[in-house]
């Protein structure tokens, strides 16, 4: 079944022009509240990243005093991405059922629980025990895109989609602030200051946030809903292009720390540092995806995109100096991987059932934290046993130049000029 055929009569939102039943435009682009709405899920989504990566910027120092090795210190960072990506498949299917007006609250309470417990815990087995429920916070993506689908139509749903795409910020956060916050105020300041914010958003979403008026209700369980998303082509499609494009994305910016200190002698602080401008500019590339989807077609985007990874890639597994060529080509990475997760959602945004919009970014999501998660673990493995980055860094070429491939392959015929 192509993309084509597996939305064919589906979509069930209002068109551009469309008149719902109380006689206004259902799609037009004023429609009120929908900036204000954007706004709230991006800041949530913003949030609970920021609280999801908490421990990737911490990775090294915790090896250090641990005395931990590099598959360990990876397992570590991984475990909440892991968690985060499966746990938007029940998530999304939750935020379809009862609107993302109930579950983004109930995300971000429960996030505060065990970024609370790392300002406490200190052993090993513990810190694994609390990233595995730490994870829930990576669940909020699976709950603001249905919400901003739900608010904008077809025509600027790419660009919306990728706007909220900016919430990946919260690890440039994370990046910017953990370390220096733990060496200024002590190791719990981090931790008490994230656990603060997540809840004065659970308080600011509860009282503001709410779903499109039109928003379509789904029929039946969340595991039936989850069965009919499963069986369409189309799903599986995506996750593949989404585990690479956000996965490496994922991927860098939990392990970038750990490979800036290992390659390049860089200290914790400095490795961090670099580590959120890489997250800055594929954030800022992702709405970029998104409005190039909205007027080229995701197609091309992505082809370009995962091209041009897999050609960074390639330079970067020659580990050069880290000025000016590896900061360029990671750099370089950063952007295009961020516009491929923009023009990933755009597709989605086109393409996902209305009523399974939830069910297909949960699935989808999950895919690319799943993406992120593999990658940090190889990377750890092939340098502890051949003590090089550049088995690791040919692998992500070959992905990245495969999705490149067959995106241009399979997906070819779907090019078009939105009308």
């Amino acid at each position: 079944m192509t993309i084509a055929r597996a939305t064919q009569g589906r979509d069930t939102r209002p068109t551009p022009g469309e008149v719902r039943d109380d006689g206004h435009d259902a799609s037009a682009p004023g429609r009120s509240g929908a900036t204000l709405q954007l706004v709230l899920a991006t800041l949530g989504f913003l949030v609970n990243f920021w609280a999801w990566a908490l421990l990737g910027p911490l990775g090294p120092g915790i090896k250090e005093r641990l005395d931990l090795s590099f598959a360990a210190q990876s397992l570590l960072v991984a475990v909440p991405v892991v968690v985060g990506s499966l746990g938007r498949i029940p998530v999304g299917a939750l935020t379809d059922r009862y609107g993302a007006r109930a579950v983004f609250p109930l995300v971000t309470l429960a996030t505060i629980v065990p970024v609370l417990t790392l300002s406490v815990v200190s052993s090993y087995a513990a810190l694994i025990l609390t990233g595995f429920f730490l994870g829930i916070g990576g669940t909020a993506f699976a709950v603001g895109v249905p919400l901003v689908s739900g608010w904008y139509p077809p025509a600027r749903r790419g660009f919306a989609i990728g706007v909220f795409g900016i919430g990946m910020g919260g690890t440039a956060i994370s990046n910017f602030t953990t370390v220096r916050l733990a060496d200024a105020y002590g190791t719990r300041a981090p931790f008490l200051l994230v656990a603060a914010i997540l809840a004065g958003y659970a308080v600011l979403s509860f009282l503001l946030l709410r779903d499109a008026p039109d928003r379509v209700r789904p029929v039946g369980s969340a595991w039936q809903r989850l069965a009919r998303v499963g069986r369409l082509t189309v799903t599986w499609q995506l996750c593949f292009l989404y585990a690479v494009g956000f996965g490496g994305f994922v991927a860098f910016s939990v392990y970038l720390p750990a490979y800036l200190r290992t390659a390049y002698g860089l200290s914790a602080g400095d490795g961090a540092l670099r580590t959120a401008g890489f997250v800055v500019l594929a954030v800022l590339a992702r709405p970029v995806g998104g409005w190039l989807s909205d007027r080229l077609h995701p197609v091309p985007v992505l082809v370009w995109c995962f091209a041009g990874v897999a050609a960074f890639a390639v330079v970067q597994a020659f580990e050069p100096a880290l000025m000016p060529v590896a900061t360029l080509a990671l750099l370089g990475m950063a952007v295009l991987l961020g516009a491929a997760s923009g023009a990933v959602f755009a597709l989605v945004g086109k393409v996902a059932p209305a009523d399974q919009v939830g069910a297909v970014t949960g699935l989808v999501g999950a895919a690319g934290g799943l993406g992120g998660f593999v990658p940090p673990l190889i990377m750890g493995w092939v340098y502890g046993s051949q003590g090089s980055y550049a088995i690791g860094l040919m692998l992500l070429s070959d992905v990245a130049l495969a999705a490149a491939v067959f995106t241009a392959v399979k997906m070819g015929g779907l090019v078009r000029r939105p009308s």
